[in-house]
């Protein structure tokens, strides 16, 4: 199962990257659906939290009951320039943080996936909970660019 889930996790970045295949920037940074974010905005959002996740991970792995905060997305998004952000940087970010802690979590025993931190918000999450929340992160955004591009008539 646990080889499965990281299958999963590792596939993300090309769903992502298909996604997004053939956007311009203007398409890119268009809000045709309202009352939500650009498609930039999205991957900008993914890519800021890949890194949250990726020491959420490591930390349980390694630490004994690690607090782990949440983060506010909203907050991320105005204030740390998600319009001027690179398609392709972000893009990149997402898959090098990706291939690295799926390496690091290749190399764990199966009891370890049973480790937990404590989440200020969520309580005790465990590393195959913490793994599960972030492997379903991009598929749950994917759905939200798919009606962008369809508004855009890309699609």
């Amino acid at each position: 199962m646990t080889q499965l889930l990281i299958d999963d996790y590792l596939r993300g970045p090309t769903l992502l990257r298909a996604a997004v295949q053939g956007m311009s920037r203007e398409q890119l940074l268009a809000k045709p659906v309202l009352g939500t974010w650009s498609t930039l905005q999205v991957i900008a959002h993914i890519a800021d939290f890949e890194p949250v996740y990726a020491d959420r991970m490591k930390r349980v792995i390694a630490e004994d009951q690690p607090l782990l905060m949440a983060g506010d997305p909203d907050l991320f998004a105005a204030r740390l320039a998600y319009e001027e952000r690179d398609l392709e940087e972000e893009l990149n970010l997402i898959s090098a943080v990706r291939r690295h802690v799926a390496r690091i979590l290749l190399a764990q025993s199966p009891e370890v996936f049973a480790r937990t931190g404590q989440h200020n918000r969520d309580g005790s999450l465990s590393l195959e909970v913490l793994l599960r929340r972030v492997t379903g992160h991009i598929p749950h955004h994917l759905k939200f660019i798919a009606d962008k591009r369809r508004a855009l008539g890309l699609s």
